[in-house]
């Protein structure tokens, strides 16, 4: 392959790696706007139950290691952990890896809430239909994961 030849292909990738940056910013918006209408039925708000589900998915975490994964700021995380612990669905504990940083995690009643919600979630997936192929979403995984690894962490605080 010549150079020319690469340049166009790298371009052509280029505009189609555009084209999902384009998808993803609307699907974002669409799907944040359907969980807040979701999750209001719970009572919890989106960021509320964007800290539940990383509590459910892994177990006992610090503020900071959520904010990291999530690439938000600590103080919003604190504050969803704040109206989350209120609220019954979250607890602290002592953590063992550092004495003045306490773990956050799920109670009971918090891991009923994200359940229900997740199941809900679940269920509005499904209606995507047979037409979409194991291979299919994997590519999409991989190219998403790939755009994600590339933009790096972000600085939030």
């Amino acid at each position: 392959m010549s150079e020319t030849e690469r340049a166009l292909a790298s371009d052509e990738l280029t505009d189609r790696l555009t084209e999902v940056f384009d998808l993803v910013g609307p699907l974002y918006r669409r799907t944040q706007r359907k969980v807040e209408h979701d999750v209001a039925v719970e009572g919890l708000s989106v960021g509320v139950r964007a800290a539940l589900s990383m509590l459910r998915e892994h177990g006992p975490m610090t503020v900071p290691q959520m904010a990291r994964a999530q690439a938000l700021s600590r103080q919003f995380v604190q504050r969803m952990v704040n109206d989350a612990m209120t609220r019954g669905l979250a607890e602290t504990a002592p953590n063992p890896a550092h004495k003045r940083s306490v773990l956050i995690r799920l109670t009971d009643r918090g891991l009923t809430a994200i359940t229900t919600v997740i199941d809900r979630e679940r269920a509005v997936l499904r209606q995507v239909g047979d037409d979409l192929t194991d291979t299919e979403v994997d590519a999409c995984l991989r190219v998403l994961t790939r755009l994600l690894d590339l933009m790096g962490d972000v600085d939030v605080e």
